[in-house]
C-alpha cells in the first residue's frame, strides 16, 4: 500500500456516500427532466435556468478518479450525478472534433510510446506559449484512435493509473451519441458542457473549430436555446461567432485578472479580464453571452499565504446584468485547495473540500466545475438544506 493510500481513507467513502446523497436528493445523474422528442432525444425545453443551484459540472468528467476526457470519465460524472459534463475540443488534422484539455496530448495519451509517431514531435508556440510534444492537429482520426489515454497528473493521482490504456481518445461525436444514448435510458436529457479550445490558433491553420461544431450541434438537436447543452470559451469572439450559427447558450470563460484574452491579444484590445469583470465589460459579455465562467480567484481572492480574503463583487455585478457564475475548478486534494482548508502535509491528500465549497456557495455562485462531482454533490446538497 502506498503512502498515498494510506493519506486518502475518505475517497471510497466519499464514492458511496455520493450515490447514497444524489438519490436521497432525487438527483440521477441528469438536471431536472424536461420535454423529450419523438426520437427520444432531449429537447431541453426550460433551458440552463432551470439547472439545479448550485449546478455541479463534471470538470473533463470525473477526472478526480479516471483520466480525463474519457467515456470513462463522462460516464462515472453521470453515475455519481453530475447535473452537467464538460467537454474540451480540439481538431485533428483531418477536421474532427476531438475531447482533449489540450492539443497536446503528450501527458494524456501514450503517444511517446508509440515509434511510428516519433517524427510527429514538435515545438509549437500555443497562444503564446511554447509547448514540444505531439499535438493532435497533426494526426489524422485514424491515428489518433491507435493512442491510449492516461492520466495526466500521476503523482497527484496515483490510482488513475490504474485505468491508463483502458480508453482511447473520444470524438465529441461520439459523446453526442453516448449523451443521446444515456438520456434515453434515463429518461433525462444529459447535459454536456463543451468548451472551443485555442479558437484563433485553430483558425489560423485552417481548422476553425466553430462551423464543424454548430454542424454537429444540429445534427444532433442541441442548437437551440433551451437545448442541454451550454458553449464555453476563454475567447469572446468564439462565443460572438457562434451566437450567429446556433442558439445554444454561451458563457465566457475568464482566467487571472491581470491577463487577456487571446483573441484580445491577436486583435490589439488592451481589455484585461480585470476590466471584462466590471460593470461595463459586463454588461458587454451579457450582450452575446448568458454567463461567465470565472477562475475562483476572481469570486474570492487568497493573500500571499494562500489563504481566502475577502469576497469581490463579482457575483452581485455579474447577476445584476442577468447573467450565470460557473467558476472553476473545485478539487478535493490539498494542493488545490485554499490554504485554510488544507489537511496535512501531503499535497496528493485530500482537505477539507467541503468547507471549501461551502464557502464559495455562500458567494453566491450558481454551480461550480468540479473534478470531483460527488464531493461538491454532496457539499450542494448541505448548503441546499441549511
Amino acid at each position: 500500500m502506498t503512502e498515498r493510500a494510506h493519506t486518502s481513507p475518505g475517497r471510497r467513502t466519499l464514492l458511496g456516500a455520493a450515490v447514497l446523497g444524489t438519490a436521497a436528493l432525487g438527483i440521477t445523474g441528469t438536471a431536472a427532466a424536461t420535454e423529450r422528442g419523438t426520437d427520444g432525444r432531449a429537447t431541453g425545453r426550460g433551458g440552463y435556468r432551470e439547472l439545479p443551484v448550485p449546478t455541479v459540472i463534471g470538470h473533463r468528467g470525473a477526472s478526480g478518479y479516471r483520466p480525463e476526457h474519457t467515456i470513462g470519465a463522462y460516464q462515472l460524472a453521470l453515475d455519481m450525478g453530475a447535473h452537467i459534463i464538460e467537454q474540451d475540443l480540439v481538431p485533428t488534422k483531418d477536421g474532427h472534433l476531438v475531447c482533449r484539455h489540450e492539443n497536446d496530448i503528450t501527458g494524456t495519451t501514450d503517444v511517446a510510446e508509440h515509434p511510428e509517431f516519433a517524427s510527429r514531435r514538435a515545438t509549437k508556440t500555443v497562444d503564446g506559449v511554447s509547448f514540444t510534444g505531439w499535438f493532435t492537429e497533426d494526426f489524422t482520426l485514424a491515428e489518433l484512435k491507435t493512442l491510449r489515454a492516461k492520466e495526466r497528473i500521476p503523482g497527484t493521482r496515483q490510482e488513475n493509473t490504474l485505468y491508463d490504456g483502458r480508453w482511447e481518445v473520444p470524438t465529441f461525436e461520439e459523446v453526442l451519441r453516448w449523451a443521446d444514448r444515456e438520456g434515453r435510458r434515463r429518461g433525462a436529457p444529459v447535459w454536456l458542457y463543451v468548451e472551443t479550445k485555442h479558437p484563433t490558433y485553430f483558425r489560423s491553420l485552417g481548422l476553425g473549430l466553430e462551423e464543424p461544431l454548430a454542424r454537429l450541434l444540429r445534427r444532433h438537436g442541441r442548437h437551440r436555446a433551451n437545448s442541454p447543452l451550454i458553449l464555453q470559451s476563454f475567447e469572446p469572439s468564439s462565443m460572438q461567432r457562434l451566437a450567429k450559427l446556433v442558439a445554444t447558450p454561451r458563457v465566457v470563460l475568464l482566467s487571472g485578472a491581470a491577463t487577456r484574452p487571446w483573441d484580445f491579444v491577436e486583435t490589439g484590445d488592451p481589455r484585461t479580464v480585470a476590466e471584462l469583470v466590471r460593470p461595463a465589460g459586463l454588461k458587454w459579455m451579457a450582450s452575446f453571452a448568458q454567463g461567465i465562467g470565472p477562475t475562483l480567484d476572481l469570486i474570492i481572492p487568497r493573500d500571499g499565504a494562500g489563504r481566502l480574503t475577502t469576497p469581490t463583487t463579482l457575483v452581485r455585478d455579474a447577476h445584476r446584468e442577468g447573467l450565470i457564475l460557473h467558476p472553476y475548478t473545485m478539487r478535493n486534494e490539498n494542493s488545490f485547495l485554499p490554504a485554510e482548508f488544507r489537511r496535512g502535509s501531503d499535497p496528493a491528500a485530500y482537505g477539507d473540500a467541503f468547507g471549501a465549497l461551502r464557502t464559495y456557495f455562500e458567494a453566491g455562485i450558481d454551480g461550480v466545475f468540479s473534478d470531483n462531482p460527488d464531493t461538491a454533490l454532496l457539499a450542494a446538497a448541505d448548503f441546499a438544506r441549511d
